[in-house]
């Protein structure tokens, strides 16, 4: 099923997204956007929408991750090759970089369902022959490079990505573009959408910027101004010069700077957030514009094993259909507790293979697994390294971490190094494992076994989340910051915890929640009537899975997006 003919009969939704988590062992991924593009194709392809993913093949991958006795993040080289995964495709399109053509060729990747649906991804390359060395890794680093290299990539993922679809016969209704990076293609829209230049007046417009608009979908997740890309109009002058008119870019993408968010928003129909909060965040940074919300799901392929097996027992639908979880509070609890109790002596195996760590399955495992960088505040729970000792004397608890920081994030790699600090630190009091170079893999172990999920963003940096989905898909319960879908899918004492009220002035003030939440009620609650805990992990599933997931997610782009 790898022609390409088998997808070009029928028109298709084209999800461009600069990075898509595949498979754990192919490294075109380097956390959440990536994740959540890989959920969003699956789901996709379980419900046999005719979408078709287009991303960069990143050959170089992200990084593999290894730390150090000191707990230094120290970076390797993570390569792989596209021919051991996907089929190279017959066609070629090339792309103005600097005045010169720079070459693109495509790799086709089938993602399958269990069900006979599939999801084509096409990933772009520009390692070929005709073109020179350095345009030869373009297409290699996934989010390397300076601000030259990361336009150069956009350049290749929206223009290239775009001209590759019209070579290989694609017929598009709608073009999605998950964040910026890919906003270039709207502009290769203009350009195929232009009126004839004998047709155009002074001071009008120069294409059919409404058959633009209807034709593109923009999904932003940075609700942060700083996070936005943005590239200077010099630069812009320089790498694509002749290829569009400055003055134009100007009027749509930001007066200063190209703005690649602003551009996307600029030429799209449909805009939407992340979440509800997230949305209105959005809102705030960009006024005038209608942002939409259509909050994101986890995929039921981060269903452990047990829990898996489990659910096929009782709501056989479940896979296709999510929301049939709804019924999981009607599962006995010996049940729900012995899958979790498979799942969770799986996780303790592996943190004992991998982090030398023996975990004692009668003692709660917190799970904390992200990008590791400063506003996702993984340290936020060893603020207080007396209180947090005191608390596990009462209550002993066991802590498992996971995550990566970029290369350049100077900060993130700084936090892992005090974390593992602390780690030493608590050794006689505290079981902790970190546990090196996290991927899809590890994060599925995690969101499967662990007993909690803590997630202690800054408010409102979190956009939406996604692994509190994952685990609630295994009976797991957040503890969490009400930001993203945490703000929507908390109730309180019932799917989990809050950390906090939702205000941004709160911030300073959850370092003292988190302690008195896992003191006075989370930790109390584990170790009462397991009763009580039971309800709340079924809780999770019924009111959080049930809902939380890529299917229903992907029917609300569907309903409210693609067929407008």
């Amino acid at each position: 099923m790898n022609s390409i003919e088998t997808y070009t009969r029928e028109a298709r939704i084209a999800y461009f997204s600069m990075e898509i988590a595949l498979r754990a062992d192919i490294p075109t991924y380097s956390g959440g956007l990536g994740v959540l593009a890989g959920d969003t194709l699956r789901s996709a392809a379980d419900l046999e929408l005719p979408m078709i993913g287009v991303t960069l093949a990143s050959r170089a991958g992200y990084f593999r991750q290894e730390i150090d006795a000191s707990g230094k993040q120290i970076e390797h080289p993570e390569p792989w090759d596209p021919q051991r995964y996907a089929s190279r495709m017959q066609a070629g399109v090339s792309v103005p970089i600097e005045g010169r053509n720079v070459w693109v060729s495509a790799w086709l990747f089938v993602l399958e369902s269990a069900f006979g649906g599939r999801a084509p991804v096409l990933l772009l390359d520009t390692d070929l022959p005709l073109n020179s060395a350095e345009d030869r890794t373009i297409t290699h680093y996934l989010y390397g490079g300076d601000q030259r290299y990361r336009l150069q990539q956009e350049i290749v993922l929206g223009i290239g990505g775009y001209r590759m679809l019209r070579a290989l016969g694609f017929s598009i209704r709608k073009y999605h573009m998950n964040e910026g990076h890919s906003a270039l293609l709207a502009l290769e829209l203009m350009r195929h959408y232009a009126y004839p230049p004998e047709h155009v007046r002074a001071n009008e417009p120069r294409c059919d910027l409404p058959r633009v608009r209807e034709q593109c979908v923009f999904t932003t997740h940075t609700p942060v101004a700083a996070g936005h890309d943005k590239f200077s109009y010099d630069l812009i002058a320089r790498t694509l010069d002749g290829y569009t008119d400055i003055s134009i870019l100007r009027t749509l993408a930001g007066q200063e700077c190209l703005n690649m968010t602003q551009l996307g928003l600029t030429l799209s129909e449909y805009v939407n957030g992340v979440a509800e909060k997230h949305a209105q965040t959005s809102r705030r940074l960009f006024p005038g514009q209608a942002v939409h919300a259509i909050t994101n799901g986890a995929h039921p392929h981060w269903t452990g094993t047990a829990f898996a097996a489990l659910f096929d027992r009782h709501l056989p639908r479940w896979r296709h259909e999510p929301q049939c979880l709804m019924r999981a509070d009607q599962i006995a609890d010996e049940e729900v507790w012995n899958a979790h109790t498979i799942q969770k002596q799986s996780l303790i195996t592996f943190v004992g293979d991998n982090a030398a760590v023996a975990f004692d399955p009668a003692v709660p495992i917190i799970g904390l697994a992200r990008r590791m960088t400063a506003y996702k505040r993984p340290d936020l729970l060893f603020s207080d390294l007396d209180r947090l000792q005191s608390i596990a004397r009462k209550h002993p608890l066991q802590i498992v971490l996971a995550g990566k920081a970029h290369p350049r994030d100077e900060m993130g790699k700084s936090l892992i190094e005090t974390i593992h600090k602390h780690i030493g630190r608590l050794r006689n009091a505290i079981r902790i494992a970190y546990l090196p170079d996290y991927n899809m893999a590890i994060a599925a172990r995690l969101v499967a076994g662990v007993d909690l999920w803590l997630n202690t963003p800054l408010r409102p940096l979190e956009a939406s989340g996604t692994s509190g989905m994952k685990a609630a898909f295994n009976g797991i319960p957040s503890l969490s910051v009400l930001d993203g879908w945490w703000a929507e899918g908390c109730i309180e004492g019932v799917t989990g915890w809050a950390i906090g009220p939702a205000t941004e002035s709160a911030n300073g003030n959850d370092a003292m929640e988190l302690y008195a939440k896992l003191e006075h009620i989370v930790l109390p609650l584990y170790y009462g009537t397991r009763s009580a805990w039971l309800a709340v992990m079924k809780n999770s599933i019924a009111k959080n899975a049930a809902y939380f997931n890529s299917h229903r997610m992907m029917r609300r782009y569907v309903t409210e997006a693609y067929i407008r």
